[in-house]
C-alpha cells in the first residue's frame, strides 16, 4: 500500500511539473564576454524553430517554457546552454573558442559576423583610437587601413583632412568618403570662408573617447547599400552605448606639447642674402660697368651709377648686421595640448545609459592659432515592453578655432612670411614695439607678427547630432525599426584686418562676418525578417530612407572703421556688401538587403538600392545600385578539419554605386542679377544647364581571401579590385553662339585597380608577456580611359599650368618642362628640348612640356606592434606612402635666382649652392637680376621631387596598475602612459624639405605644417 502511494505521488509530481513546463514565458538577458556585450549571437530554443539574435547591445528576447534548453552560439565562441527555470532573465557570459573571438562587423544598416561578410571591410575598435592626440578623429585611421590615404590640408588644429579610399574616382565631383554615425549619414563639408584661411572640419566636433568602433567599407558589396553616396567608400562611426550592471566611471586626462613635424626649407640669413644679392649685382652689371666680384659693394657705395642699379641697396645700407629671425618670432614653440574626459555607463534589466563630457584645448604651432572644444554626449536605451525598445544617442559640441591665413594668404600667412620677410629688417624696434614703419620701405611683405597679433580669424561651430531609434519585435522572425536622425551645424566666421598695418591698411581696416546653418534630417524605416531552417539561415531587410539637407548662409563685408578697436561689420562705413545663400537637396531611397548562410560555410549577399536625388533633372533623378557578394568559409569543411587553418574564407563581390556630390543646380540654366550695370539693374544668363546630367557611376569587382593559421597566431587578408567609374562629369566646349564656353556633361571614364594586403602575427602569447605585429600594404593604379571629344574627334584634355588629365594617364598627372641642370660654362639654366632627354636649351620657351610622373601615391601602408609585460605595455605604428611626385609650389619665389629671393622677398639656403665660376658643377643657376634668371624658377621638374616617405606615427609607453593594488584605493583600474606622435619623418628625396603628406593634387604648400607631439595621459576607472 505504501509503495502504491509513492507511485501515485510521483505521478502527480510529474504531471504538475509537466503543467508548469507548458507555461511559455518571455526570457530576456544580455550576452557578453570578457570584453563586453556581443551583438549578433544566435539564440535558439533547442528542439524548436524559435530563434533570436542579440542586438547591438548584446540584448535578446525569446519565448520559452520552463525546462527548455536555450543554446547561445557565436562563431569563434564556445556554445553556451542554459535551462529555463523560474527566472525570466538569463544573462550569459560566453568564452572564446580556443583564443579566437570573431568580430561583429558594423555595416551601417546591419551587422554581420566576420565570417558572414562578403565585402572588403576593416573595423577598428575605439580602444585603438583612444588617446591619439588629434583633434579630428579621422586622422587616427592613417596607417591602419589598407588602401586608405589621409593628408592634411593644414596643421592648424581642427582643419579638414583629405581622405581617399582606393584612389581618385572623379575629376569634378567629390572624392571624399561618406560618414555615417550610428547608422545615420552626416554632414562632412568643411567650414571656411575662403581657401586662404584655416578650415574647420565637422569631424573635429567628435570626441574620440566616445567612439566604440570605426568601420571602413571599401568594395561594392559593402558600399552599394549607400547608393549614390557610397562611390568613394564609407566610414561608419559607432558611438559607445550603455551596459547593464553597476555604474562604471572612467576619467581620461592628458597634457603635452607639440611642434612642427617637419622643418621645411631654411630661410637665408641676413648675411647670406647680402652675399647672394651682391653676387646677382656682379653677374648682371659687373662686366658692363667694370667692377669685379670683390668690388661689388664698393662700386654700389661709391658711384652714382652704382646707387642707381637697384633701389634694394638702400635696404642693405639700412641693415645693422642683426638678424631679423622671423622664424622664431612667429613660432609658438612647445604649443600646449590638453584634454579632459569623463564618462559613466550603467543600467538595469530594462534601461542602460552612457554619458560623457569632454574638453580639449590645442594650441597651434604659430602664435595666435588654437582650438578649443567642449563635447557632451548622452545615450539611453529603454525596453518599453517585452517587444518594444527605444534608444537615443545625442551629442553636442562647440568647437572654436582661432585660425591664420593659409596658402598665399595675401602674403600675410605666418608660415609663408618666414621665407618672404627680409632678414635685414627686424620685427621689433629698439624700444620693443613692433616694427611697422621700416617694413614698408625695405620689404614687400607686411610685418606678419603685427598682423597675427592684431587681426582676427575665428571659426566657431556648434553641432548637435541626435539619433533616435524605435525597435518593435513583431515576432520571433519579424522586427521593425524606425530611425530619426538630426545633424545640425551652426557655424560663424569672423575675419578682421586692422587699419594700421597689413592687408587692411589701405582701406582703413576691413571686416567679414558669416553665419551659416546646415540642417541634415534623416528618417529610416525598415522591416527585418530572420528565418532559420535546419542548417539554412535567411536574413532580409527592406528599408526606406529620406534625407533632407538645407543650408542657409548670410555673409557681410565692409571697410573703413571709424575708430581703432572696432572690428565688426556693423562698425564700417564704406563698401558694405551683404550676400545671402540658400541651398537644399533631397535624397529618397528604397533598399533591399538579403543574406543567406548555409551552416556557416556558404554565404550569399544581395543588395539593391533605388535612390533619387534632387541634384538632377526630373527624369534623371533616380538611379539603381546593386551588389552581389559571396563567401566560402573553407575552414568549416571536413577536408580542412584538424589542419593549420583556423580561418580560411574566399570572398568575392561585384556591384555598383554612385556619386552625386556635385554642385547644386548644374542641370539648370541659371540667371544672375546685377544691381548696378550702367546704373540700371540687369538680369543675365550665368550658366548653361544640361537636363541629361546624371550620376557618376562605379562598377567594382572585388576578390579576396581571409585566413588565420596556427590557432590564429598568423592571420590576414589579400584582395584585388577593379573599380570603373563611368559618366564622369566634364566641361564640354560649346559653340560661341550659345554665349557660353562649356557645359557639364557625363562623358568620361576612370579605372582604379589595385591590391590590398593585411597581415598580423601573434609572435608571443604567454600569461605575462605578449607581442604582436600587424602590417598592411596597398597598391593602386589610376588611369583615365575616356574623356570628352571635340568636333574633330580629339580627346579634350583637362590641363593646367603644371598638370594634365588625359586618356592613358592618371588623374592630374604632372605635365611640365624637364629640367636638365645648369650649364657649367656660363651658369645658365637648361631644359630638355623634347621634354624627355637628348638636346638641351637655355631658352625656356624652346623646351616642350611632357608627362613627368603621377601626383597620386601608387602605394601606401602601415606597420604596428604591441608588447605587454606584467602591466607594462608598448605600442608603435609607422605609415609610409610613395610612387608619386611632389611639386614645391612656392619654389618659384624662394628658390628664384633673380629678384624674388634677393630684392623683393627672401630665399632659402639651397641658393648658396649656385653657380659662380666657369666649370662649377651644380644644380642651381647663377644669381642675376635678368628675366632669364626668373625663368630658371619657372615651372619645371627642377622643383618636382620623389614623394616617397616613412613616418613614425605613434609611439606609446605605459603601465596599467594591478587591480589588487588599485582596488585598495577604490579604483577599478589606473593606467599611465606617454605618447609621441609624428616624431620622425624620412623622405627618399633629400630635396623635399616640406611635409611629404600632400593632398591629392600633389603640391606642397606654405600652410601650417603637421605637428609632432608628446603627451602624458592618465586613465582612471572606478
Amino acid at each position: 500500500m505504501r509503495l502504491k502511494f509513492k507511485w501515485i505521488y510521483a505521478l502527480l509530481m510529474a504531471l504538475s511539473i509537466q503543467f508548469a513546463f507548458a507555461q511559455e514565458q518571455t526570457i530576456k538577458g544580455v550576452v557578453s564576454d570578457a570584453i563586453g556585450s556581443i551583438p549578433g549571437v544566435n539564440v535558439l530554443v533547442k528542439g524548436t524553430k524559435k530563434s533570436a539574435q542579440t542586438d547591438f547591445d548584446g540584448g535578446y528576447v525569446i519565448k520559452a517554457k520552463p525546462g527548455d534548453v536555450i543554446v547561445f552560439s557565436f562563431v569563434g565562441m564556445q556554445d553556451f546552454t542554459a535551462t529555463v527555470g523560474t527566472s525570466s532573465t538569463i544573462n550569459v557570459k560566453m568564452k572564446e573558442e580556443g583564443k579566437v573571438l570573431e568580430e561583429v562587423v558594423i555595416l551601417g544598416y546591419v551587422s554581420r559576423g566576420k565570417n558572414e561578410v562578403t565585402g572588403s571591410v576593416k573595423q577598428l575598435s575605439g580602444e585603438s583610437l583612444k588617446g591619439v592626440p588629434v583633434v579630428s578623429v579621422d586622422q587616427a585611421l592613417q596607417g591602419k587601413v589598407a588602401g586608405l590615404q589621409i593628408s592634411q590640408s593644414s596643421g592648424t588644429p581642427g582643419s579638414v583632412q583629405d581622405i581617399r579610399i582606393r584612389g581618385v574616382g572623379s575629376v569634378s565631383a567629390s572624392n571624399q568618403p561618406l560618414y555615417v554615425i550610428d547608422g545615420v549619414p552626416v554632414i562632412n563639408d568643411a567650414f571656411a570662408a575662403s581657401d586662404n584661411v584655416s578650415t574647420l572640419s565637422p569631424l573635429a566636433s567628435i570626441n574620440s573617447n566616445d567612439i566604440e568602433s570605426m568601420t571602413v567599407l571599401k568594395d561594392a558589396s559593402a558600399t552599394s547599400a549607400y547608393g549614390a553616396r557610397g562611390s568613394n567608400g564609407v566610414i561608419i562611426i559607432t558611438t559607445k552605448k550603455g551596459k547593464s550592471g553597476k555604474t562604471a566611471f572612467s576619467l581620461n586626462t592628458s597634457i603635452g606639447f607639440q611642434n612642427n613635424a617637419v622643418k621645411g626649407q631654411t630661410p637665408l640669413s641676413g648675411a647670406q642674402r647680402k652675399e647672394l644679392y651682391l653676387d646677382a649685382v656682379y653677374n648682371t652689371y659687373g662686366t658692363t660697368n667694370g667692377f669685379d666680384r670683390s668690388g661689388t659693394e664698393s662700386y654700389l657705395l661709391g658711384t652714382p651709377a652704382g646707387l642707381a642699379i637697384d633701389d634694394n641697396f638702400a635696404g642693405l645700407q639700412y641693415w645693422d648686421g642683426k638678424e631679423g629671425n622671423w622664424s622664431n618670432a612667429l613660432k609658438n614653440k612647445d604649443a600646449i595640448v590638453r584634454s579632459f574626459d569623463i564618462a559613466a555607463s550603467g543600467g538595469d534589466e530594462k534601461s542602460t545609459f552612457n554619458v560623457s563630457l569632454g574638453y580639449n584645448k590645442t594650441e597651434g604651432t604659430v602664435i595666435g592659432s588654437d582650438f578649443k572644444r567642449l563635447t557632451a554626449k548622452i545615450g539611453m536605451t529603454r525596453n518599453l515592453t517585452d517587444k518594444l525598445k527605444f534608444s537615443t544617442n545625442n551629442s553636442f559640441a562647440d568647437s572654436k578655432q582661432a585660425g591664420v591665413l593659409e596658402g598665399g594668404g595675401f602674403f600675410s600667412n605666418p608660415h609663408l612670411a618666414r621665407y618672404f620677410m627680409n632678414p635685414w629688417v627686424n620685427p621689433y624696434n629698439a624700444d620693443g614695439s613692433l616694427n611697422i614703419n621700416d617694413i614698408k620701405d625695405y620689404t614687400g611683405v607686411p610685418n606678419t607678427l603685427y598682423v597675427v597679433k592684431n587681426n582676427i580669424i575665428e571659426n566657431d561651430l556648434a553641432r548637435i547630432i541626435s539619433n533616435n531609434t524605435l525597435e518593435w519585435k513583431i515576432s520571433d522572425r519579424f522586427k521593425y525599426k524606425s530611425v530619426f536622425g538630426i545633424d545640425y551645424n551652426l557655424a560663424t566666421y569672423h575675419q578682421y584686418d586692422n587699419p594700421i598695418h597689413g592687408d587692411g591698411a589701405s582701406v582703413n581696416g576691413d571686416a567679414q562676418q558669416q553665419v551659416s546653418r546646415n540642417l541634415n534630417l534623416v528618417a529610416q524605416n525598415s522591416l527585418n525578417y530572420n528565418y532559420r531552417y535546419k542548417l539554412h539561415s535567411f536574413d532580409a531587410t527592406a528599408l526606406f530612407e529620406y534625407q533632407k539637407n538645407t543650408y542657409n548662409e548670410l555673409a557681410a563685408y565692409g571697410e573703413n572703421f571709424a575708430s581703432e578697436g572696432l572690428n565688426y561689420v556693423d562698425n564700417v562705413v564704406r563698401n558694405i556688401s551683404v550676400n545671402g545663400r540658400y541651398d537644399d537637396w533631397l535624397n529618397v531611397s528604397y533598399l533591399a538587403l538579403l543574406n543567406y548562410n548555409y551552416n556557416g560555410k556558404y554565404v550569399l549577399d544581395f543588395t539593391y538600392r533605388k535612390e533619387g536625388s534632387s541634384r538632377f533633372a526630373p527624369g534623371k533623378r533616380f538611379g539603381n545600385f546593386w551588389s552581389v557578394g559571396t563567401a566560402w568559409n573553407l575552414h568549416k569543411e571536413e577536408f580542412l578539419a584538424n589542419t593549420i587553418f583556423s580561418e580560411l574564407k574566399l570572398r568575392g563581390s561585384v556591384g555598383s554605386s554612385g556619386n552625386n556630390a556635385i554642385d547644386l543646380n548644374q542641370y539648370q540654366t541659371l540667371f544672375s542679377y546685377n544691381t548696378n550695370y550702367a546704373g540700371d539693374p540687369t538680369i543675365y544668363p550665368s550658366s548653361y544647364g544640361n537636363l541629361d546630367l546624371q550620376w557618376e557611376k562605379n562598377r567594382t569587382i572585388d576578390l579576396g581571401v581571409d585566413f588565420a593559421i596556427l590557432n590564429n597566431r598568423i592571420s590576414g587578408s589579400l584582395g584585388v579590385y577593379n573599380k570603373k567609374t563611368s559618366d564622369l562629369l566634364q566641361d564640354v566646349p560649346l559653340s560661341r553662339t550659345s554665349g557660353f564656353s562649356s557645359v557639364s556633361s557625363n562623358v568620361g571614364e576612370i579605372i582604379n585597380k589595385g591590391i590590398e594586403a593585411d597581415l598580423s602575427f601573434s609572435l608571443i602569447q604567454t600569461k605575462n608577456f605578449n607581442w604582436s605585429v600587424s602590417t598592411n600594404y596597398a597598391l593602386n593604379d589610376n588611369e583615365v580611359t575616356k574623356l570628352a571629344k571635340d568636333p574633330a574627334g580629339n580627346d579634350i584634355n583637362i590641363a593646367t599650368g603644371t598638370k594634365i588629365t588625359k586618356v592613358g594617364e592618371a588623374v592630374g598627372t604632372w605635365n611640365m618642362r624637364k629640367w636638365a641642370g645648369v650649364n657649367p660654362d656660363n651658369g645658365l639654366p637648361l631644359w630638355y628640348v623634347n621634354g624627355v632627354d637628348g638636346d638641351v636649351t637655355s631658352s625656356y620657351n624652346e623646351a616642350k612640356v611632357a608627362i613627368q610622373g603621377k601626383a597620386l601615391p601608387t602605394y601606401s601602408g602601415g606597420i604596428s606592434t604591441h608588447l605587454d609585460y606584467k602591466g607594462v605595455f608598448f605600442d608603435g605604428s609607422i605609415y609610409f606612402a610613395g610612387g608619386n611626385k611632389v611639386f614645391e609650389d612656392w619654389a618659384s619665389y624662394t628658390q628664384s635666382t633673380g629678384t624674388r629671393a634677393t630684392v623683393n622677398y627672401n630665399g632659402v639656403d639651397v641658393l648658396l649652392n649656385r653657380w659662380q665660376n666657369p666649370g662649377d658643377i651644380t644644380d642651381v643657376p647663377k644669381m642675376d637680376l635678368t628675366s632669364t634668371s626668373n625663368n630658371a624658377a619657372s615651372t619645371s621638374t627642377r622643383f618636382l621631387y620623389d614623394g616617397d616617405y616613412i613616418r613614425i606615427k605613434d609611439l606609446v609607453l605605459g603601465y596599467s596598475f594591478d587591480k589588487e593594488l588599485t582596488q585598495r584605493f577604490s579604483l577599478d583600474g589606473l593606467t599611465l602612459s606617454i605618447r609621441g606622435t609624428n616624431l620622425f619623418t624620412f623622405v627618399k628625396d633629400s630635396r623635399l624639405k616640406y611635409d611629404p603628406e600632400v593632398r591629392a593634387d600633389g603640391f606642397t604648400r606654405l600652410s601650417t605644417p603637421p605637428v609632432k607631439s608628446v603627451t602624458f595621459a592618465m586613465n582612471f576607472k572606478f
